[in-house]
Order: structure tokens, then sequence, then C-alpha cells
């Protein structure tokens, strides 16, 4: 499948999420930045955190290609869209079915 296909699947719709279970995006990221805001001792907002993400699967890629770290940082770049956007449509869904 086209990469930026599969991208859209795990990130728009969700095709992943029962296997991962790890929730929506922006939730988890939004823990990540509380966490990494303590553990900083300096405000990091959920923003910072996907581009973290970015980054690092950037610097994985630089070191050795992997196909999965290119779909990851597709799949992390449409989710920061989404969420710049505004758009929590897909976390909404979860958050509802999960009874978060």
């Amino acid at each position: 499948m086209n990469i930026l296909k599969e991208a859209n699947n795990i990130v728009n719709k969700r095709k992943q999420e029962k296997e991962r279970l790890y929730g929506p995006f922006s939730l988890c990221n939004s823990k990540a930045a509380k966490i990494a805001s303590i553990l900083c001792n300096k405000e990091i907002t959920t923003k910072d955190i996907y581009h973290f993400q970015i980054a690092l699967k950037l610097a994985r890629q630089s070191h050795k290609h992997k196909e999965d770290n290119l779909l990851d940082l597709c799949a992390y770049v449409g989710a920061l869209n989404n969420y710049v956007n505004g758009d929590r449509s897909m976390d909404n869904d979860i958050i509802e079915k999960d009874g978060l």
C-alpha cells in the first residue's frame, strides 16, 4: 500500500487502533507534554510533542532507512496537521468508545 494512504488510515481512520491501543493522538501527546514539562522544569506544549516525535523519526531515519520510520513520520505530520487545525473528531470517537 502507498505509504501516504497507510498513514491516512492510521491517523484519520484509526485503522490500527484496536491492535495498538495507544489512545487518541492529541490526548496522549497532551499527557506527554505534562510529563515532559515536569521532567524539564519548563512548559512543553502538546504541539512540541508532535514536533519531537517528527524529529525522532527523522533522526532514526538518518541512522538507517526503515519504512516504518517513514510511515510513522507521515502519520505524525498528518496528526500534527489535524491538531493545528483543531480536528479532534477521531479523538472524540475513541474517547466515547473507551469511556475515557
